[in-house]
């Protein structure tokens, strides 16, 4: 059966947004998971992922940032997204049994993730599906400065075809990172990890991730 999921209410500086948490039996980990600059929290590809992590063990809470709760479409600048996430992670924490916390989020929300961290926001680890290491079409503006000064367990999911992330680049950045990063690719993978030919839904797309940050977040326990 489908690991029950309930919703709750954040409370994030003068705001609040919106969660959908679930716990399944003796979790190995909690995992709080952003959503993308251009989807809620409810969008397949996040649904797809945060249930099959709960089939594989893994308690979840995925949650909407301040500008997406609002109606808008515009990102949240990263002060108010920061603290967004480290509402999140109270929420999460709260709930938890004592078991390891961990981060994660879709392009914009893993950075906004990484970028809380290197504030002092306390995880047991990153995941990042899909990092946007610099706009499509630009190189020369890499978002990965505040990345080096990370001493936790990082896993960089990224498709092979991803427009955001040049393979080299995303390569040297993880490789300046050190020990702590880990970098997998998702063979012709895009910025959404569809793969052309393939035809799959996004919940699907999104499951098929599950497994891979699962037996990462394990071997880091």
């Amino acid at each position: 059966m489908p690991v029950p999921e309930s919703s709750l209410t954040i409370p994030t500086g003068e705001t609040e947004v919106s969660g959908v948490y679930a716990r399944p039996d003796n979790p190995s980990a909690t995992l709080v998971v952003a959503h993308g600059a251009g989807a809620g929290m409810e969008h397949p590809f996040m649904r797809g992922f945060t249930r099959a992590l709960n089939d594989d063990g893994v308690a979840t809470l995925r949650f909407n940032f301040p500008y997406r709760e609002a109606g808008r479409k515009f990102p949240d600048r990263p002060p108010a997204a920061i603290a967004a996430w480290r509402s999140a992670l109270d929420a999460a924490r709260s709930r938890s049994g004592g078991e390891p916390v961990w981060a994660a989020g879709k392009s914009f929300g893993g950075r906004m993730a990484s970028m809380a961290v290197a504030e002092g926001m306390d995880a047991k680890g990153l995941v990042y599906l899909g990092y946007p290491l610099h706009p499509p079409g630009k190189p020369e503006k890499l978002r990965d400065e505040h990345l080096y000064g990370l001493e936790l367990p990082m896993l960089f999911l990224q498709g092979t075809r991803d427009t955001f992330a040049t393979p080299e680049l995303l390569e040297g950045v993880v490789a300046r990172i050190g020990s702590g990063a880990t970098l997998e690719w998702v063979e012709g993978g895009d910025h959404s990890f569809a793969v052309a030919g393939a035809k799959r839904s996004a919940e699907e797309i999104g499951a098929s991730l599950a497994g891979r940050v699962a037996a990462f977040m394990r071997a880091h326990a």
